[in-house]
């Protein structure tokens, strides 16, 4: 009777120490985010690199008394990496060794372009703290519109740590759907006459310039702004490794090796953050539309410039351009290239686009430093 009792108590003792025994409603519903979102990646291919990790990351954070962030391992390792601002700034370190300048050095009249774009950026951060944010909450989500995924995270975790998931899924996901949500827009603010106009082919750029520009944007903008040297600073050495002609190894590294591993650990560490406690909150429905009012102000207000350029150019500027202005690097690029084509066959934009495609991206991340020194 004994050995029964015992072997009883043991069964019982697995049955309330197990997930099953601890299983809530508001787990199952962030599992099915998760699957949701691990359908999108894998069968529709919206940012699979990135949403993929992320949706497996949700669906591993819902699992009841795994003591993820308990105890010491991996995940809390990962966790670690993204709560102290590491994994970020290598995402940009491989970012900088994939992104040619060259377009922008050709024409930096682009530059204003990235800038004119980040106009999204406010706006959200007014709009969320008229709807009850406070400052630093509304800094974070703001930057939804700038579409830079790290810069995202980046900021949120020295602003607004608990908003972390909600503010990555939807700027991953918005990112992601840059050919469905831009063309509409860029549309509706140009005319047939502007959607037409072929742009002069780009001066070719000097190994000078483009060794001289990482260094000199890395020392004058982390003068300016220190909290995003880091960010910056990687960006611009990865830019170095490309451009030097003699690095092609850490060039290689950083753009394949590297940036992969740490996508890995930066998207799942992500992902953990989801849990039905920070997730299932009324606050997770505003930040996804405000981030849906972020992209659509961003990318308005890059065709708007690219409008005013336009006529100061004389009409040698097609101000689609103006749509890659968002650091949705290349994919905003390539949507100025596909509207382009189909308001005039055979009207090659990509090149001229990724000028601004490049500014938004240092725009961006401007922009979280001047939220950094002015709201933290």
């Amino acid at each position: 009777m004994e050995l029964i009792n015992a072997f009883s108590v043991s069964l019982q003792a697995v049955w309330t120490d197990s997930g099953f025994y601890n299983f809530t409603a508001g787990n199952a519903i962030m599992i099915l985010v998760g699957l949701v979102l691990l359908y999108l990646a894998i069968v529709k291919e919206f940012e699979p690199l990135l949403l993929g990790p992320i949706a497996f990351g949700c669906v591993l954070a819902n699992f009841p008394n795994t003591g993820f962030m308990e105890e010491p391992g991996l995940m809390q390792a990962i966790h670690y990496g993204i709560a102290n601002e590491i994994f970020p700034p290598l995402i940009f370190l491989g970012i900088g060794a994939m992104t040619d300048f060259g377009p922008l050095l050709a024409r930096p009249s682009t530059l204003l372009l990235g800038a004119a774009a980040q106009i999204g950026v406010f706006i959200a951060l007014v709009g969320a703290m008229l709807l009850g944010f406070n400052v630093q909450e509304a800094g974070a989500i703001g930057i939804i519109g700038g579409a830079d995924g790290p810069t995202a995270i980046y900021l949120t975790i020295q602003m607004a740590p608990h908003l972390l998931g909600a503010i990555a899924v939807a700027a991953y996901s918005y990112m992601s759907l840059v050919p469905l949500i831009q063309p509409p827009v860029m549309k509706l603010l140009t005319t047939q006459k502007e959607r037409e106009i072929v742009m002069e082919q780009l001066r070719p750029v000097t190994k000078f310039e483009r060794l001289c520009f990482p260094i000199v944007s890395a020392i004058l903008i982390s003068l300016l702004l220190p909290p995003i040297a880091s960010l910056l600073g990687m960006l611009m050495l990865g830019n170095i490794f490309r451009e030097s002609g003699v690095m092609d190894r850490l060039s290689d590294t950083a753009q394949n090796s590297l940036c992969n591993i740490v996508t890995i650990f930066l998207a799942t560490g992500t992902g953990l953050t989801m849990t039905a406690e920070s997730f299932l909150v009324p606050q997770t429905l505003l930040i996804i539309f405000l981030g849906l009012v972020a992209f659509i102000a961003g990318t308005a207000g890059g065709v708007i410039f690219g409008k005013i350029m336009c006529r100061l150019s004389g009409w040698k500027i097609n101000p689609l351009i103006g749509s890659a202005g968002v650091s949705a690097v290349p994919m905003a690029a390539r949507v100025s290239q596909v509207v382009g084509m189909k308001a005039k066959p055979g009207n090659y934009l990509l090149m001229h686009a990724m000028g601004p495609n490049v500014a938004g991206v240092i725009g961006t991340a401007v922009a979280a430093g001047t939220m950094l020194a002015m709201l933290k």
